[in-house]
């Protein structure tokens, strides 16, 4: 039995360590990438005419801005289509409506569209404006983003490039810094926006569109199939077939649309299930015909198995998590496997490449590096333990999307949250989390304090701090839970 375990442990920890080497040659391409060309502006009387996507669904408090920011593009009126995919059952219908008017009378060509139903979620609302868009190019924002008013003017001449499918642009985060539960999803997400994307692109392996802040070449989306809703990440989906038929895409990190990251631990949870059960289901679909491909480099093929498959990441945190006690009562129980574990300190290097991959994401906020060490230093750890406490309820969606399990695409709750006085307690849309999940991440909890005395019990302080960090991480995710779902019902 014991030899089981740690063949199970070891297997996970190697998926960990391959994982950590693609993320560290992503960091190798991001800084020895060419210096940027720009391409020339087009001609004012050559500009395309482009249909701007704003796929809604109940989004009451920030609707308004968004529409606003849409508004302010410098962009001419006659060339540019606002098309609100508008799939609400509540006040945002009519708040909607109002705004639509407002801007008609301004001169807009801005339509507010209703479904009869929500059939395919917001890949379905997608798919009926794709239909009628009159625009050579789509550009689509989530109903949280803040767009920049030159966005079009910055995206469109790389599309002079008949090969460019989608022109992709970076998150950034309205409400950065009003919690540290916000602070630390920020810190993730830039090294995705910052390291990952522009290292992907660099090396000219596949990336993924990511869902808003981008603009598609409307013939792109369709020789790829166009929006499908067979999968929870239709952005990642049509991604991989667009590439797969040969298109090119551009990733503008210079170039930021901000947004809103979820306060509330439930609405974390909603968006962190979405993602990675869809990311497995976008394996399920096309990882095989990637693998397949004879056009594609073994080296992107590499790249595009490790994207595809990250969110499996989990399960492997999860399984090296609960077997590590075991594994330390092995150790000490069983002579045999003692120089086995003694190599098997080498998969320490993950944690190392790991550690450069987010501090050179990092540097890009700070212009003294000191300043950013210092930052790492605390984000780092915390940002682990963090997802080692989310990696539970990450790993049963990644299970539910490779066996095929469907379930409805579950909008992230948005609130409009700007200062650190802004709340989200007693607003619409949050729901609970609380379920037998969260009395499990609790017993993790214990589990893992367990942990921290059986080193020294042992005498054995290898898996300490790893104990630690999952013990907090764990208390951390199953409290906010409960305390999140406490403010909610107070």
């Amino acid at each position: 039995m014991e030899l089981i375990l740690v063949v199970i442990y070891t297997l996970a920890l190697s998926f960990v360590f391959l994982y950590s080497i693609v993320q560290i040659n992503l960091v190798y391409n991001y800084l020895t990438q060419p210096k940027k060309i720009i391409p020339n502006a087009f001609k004012e009387e050559d500009l395309p005419l482009v249909t701007v996507q704003l796929p809604l669904y109940n989004e009451l408090y920030v609707v308004e801005r968004l529409i606003d920011a849409v508004a302010q593009f410098d962009y001419p009126k006659d060339k540019l289509e606002i098309q609100l995919l508008d799939d609400s059952n509540d006040e945002t219908i009519n708040i909607v409506a109002s705004k639509v008017k407002e801007y008609q009378s301004k001169g807009f060509h801005i339509y507010q569209y209703k479904r009869t139903s929500r059939t395919g979620f917001k890949a379905g609302a997608l798919i009926e404006g794709t239909k009628i868009a009159k625009g050579e190019f789509i550009a689509i924002f989530d109903a949280d983003f803040l767009p920049d008013p030159q966005f079009l003017r910055k995206t469109l001449p790389y599309f002079q490039n008949k090969k460019i499918g989608v022109v992709q642009t970076k998150w950034e985060h309205i409400n950065k810094n009003y919690s540290l539960l916000t602070r630390l999803q920020a810190f993730g997400l830039d090294a995705h926006f910052t390291v990952e994307q522009t290292g992907r692109n660099t090396g000219n392996h596949f990336i993924n569109f990511n869902g808003t802040a981008g603009i598609w070449r409307k013939s792109c989306i369709e020789d790829a199939g166009g929006w499908q809703s067979d999968t929870l990440t239709e952005d990642l989906d049509l991604s991989y077939r667009a590439q797969l038929r040969g298109w090119e895409f551009k990733y503008l990190q210079e170039l930021g649309s901000p947004a809103e990251l979820p306060a509330a631990m439930s609405a974390l949870k909603t968006q962190q299930f979405r993602w990675t059960k869809g990311a497995a289901e976008c394996a399920r679909k096309n990882l095989l015909k990637v693998l397949q491909s004879k056009t594609i480099s073994f080296k992107t093929k590499l790249h595009a198995l490790f994207h595809l498959m990250n969110s499996s990441i989990f399960i492997c945190i999860v399984l090296i998590a609960v077997l590590s006690i075991p594994m330390l009562m092995i150790k000490n129980n069983f002579v045999e496997y003692k120089l086995l574990f003694r190599y098997g300190s080498f998969f320490i290097l993950s944690l190392v490449f790991l550690s450069v991959y987010y501090f050179v994401s990092l540097l890009n906020e700070y212009t003294k590096k000191s300043k950013a060490f210092f930052h790492f230093l605390f984000l780092f750890p915390l940002f682990l333990s963090v997802s080692m406490g989310l990696s539970l309820h990450n790993a049963l969606a990644v299970i539910e999307g490779y066996m095929g399990k469907k379930t409805p695409f579950v909008r992230t709750p948005k609130f409009n949250l700007k200062k650190n006085t802004d709340v989200w307690k007693g607003k619409k849309y949050i729901v609970s989390t609380l379920s037998f999940l969260t009395v499990f991440e609790m017993l993790l909890t214990l589990y893992f304090l367990y942990g921290i005395f059986a080193a020294f019990q042992y005498n054995d302080f290898g898996m300490l701090l790893f104990h630690m960090m999952l013990f907090i991480g764990f208390g951390y995710v199953s409290f906010y839970s409960l305390f999140h779902s406490w403010k909610l019902f107070k």
